[in-house]
């Protein structure tokens, strides 16, 4: 299994930045792709979600500000962040969705976004 997210960096509030994330084939043959976050000091928590057809589901402190996408014949999931606040600072990675994420036993790069107020 192998995964690796990037295109992280350092933004003021208000800016975008687009996350990118590529892996092996028998990870994206998951119905359900996702993005996660972990802040300094807290528990990662799930971003957004994407089934193999497109659709869609966000976790409410990033509903209408986040967009996430994927290209299964790339093995290649994004996510594309516009008006980016302080609160979004953390190392972000992609992996297939679990209804507890204490059960994903690998963990690939993540990349980290740093937001200043």
């Amino acid at each position: 299994v192998q995964l690796q997210a990037s295109g992280g960096g350092l933004v003021q509030a208000g800016g975008s930045l687009r996350l990118s994330c590529a892996g092996s084939r028998n990870i994206f043959s998951h119905n359900l792709m996702a993005w996660y976050r972990q802040a300094p000091g807290k528990q990662r928590e799930l971003v957004a979600a994407i089934t193999r057809g497109g659709s869609t589901n966000y976790a409410d402190s990033v509903e209408g500000r986040f967009t996430i996408s994927r290209d299964n014949a790339k093995n290649t999931v994004s996510l594309q962040m516009n008006n980016l606040k302080p609160e979004d600072t953390a190392v972000y990675y992609c992996n297939k969705w679990a209804l507890r994420i204490g059960a994903i036993n690998y963990w690939g790069q993540g990349t980290q976004v740093t937001v200043s107020s």
